[in-house]
């Protein structure tokens, strides 16, 4: 069971808490944070909330858990930049989590949020190459390859999605 929940002040110490557990796990597929993401996390965390009210991004945890409690908050996805009705899509699901679906479940309720409330109609989004995982996702979820980039020092691959309301 995977439930989304939109980035709240609250969220600061589960999610400083999944950002170092998953660090070195992340480092893998994209640049590392650096220990001043760490050492400053609570104005960064203030930061990301005064973005989001500005309407500039919408920032979202990603709670599981058996049984549809609280869950434990084992990812994140973000909409960063959006303008003219378009974003840049990003997520990440912890180790311990990953490979049961939730990027994927996750990706799809942005989708669906991004084409609704958040008036968007088309995302962008940038994976590893090296990252088959994150790029099936993308795939899956209706993002069309749409060219090569790098992402920090890595080659990466570019993809567009073109967004539709629910009716």
């Amino acid at each position: 069971m995977m439930r989304l929940e939109r980035l709240r002040g609250d969220h600061a110490d589960a999610l400083l808490a999944f950002e170092r557990e998953n660090r070195a796990y992340f480092a893998r597929f994209v640049p590392d944070r650096g220990d001043a993401y760490f050492t400053d996390f609570a104005a960064r965390h203030r930061a990301l909330l005064a973005e989001q009210d500005a309407g500039v991004c919408h920032f979202h945890v990603v709670l599981a858990g058996a049984g549809g409690g609280d869950g434990e908050l084992v990812g994140r996805v973000n909409l960063v930049d959006a303008a003219a009705g378009s974003a840049e899509l990003g997520y990440r699901i912890g180790m311990r989590a990953a490979g049961r679906g939730l990027a994927t479940a996750a990706v799809a309720e942005v989708c669906r949020l991004a084409a609704g409330p958040y008036g968007l109609s088309s995302l962008s989004a940038v994976a590893d190459v090296d990252n088959p995982a994150s790029r099936a996702v993308l795939t899956r979820s209706g993002f069309t390859e749409t060219g090569r980039t790098t992402a920090g020092a890595r080659p990466a691959v570019t993809y567009t999605r073109r967004l539709t309301p629910d009716p």
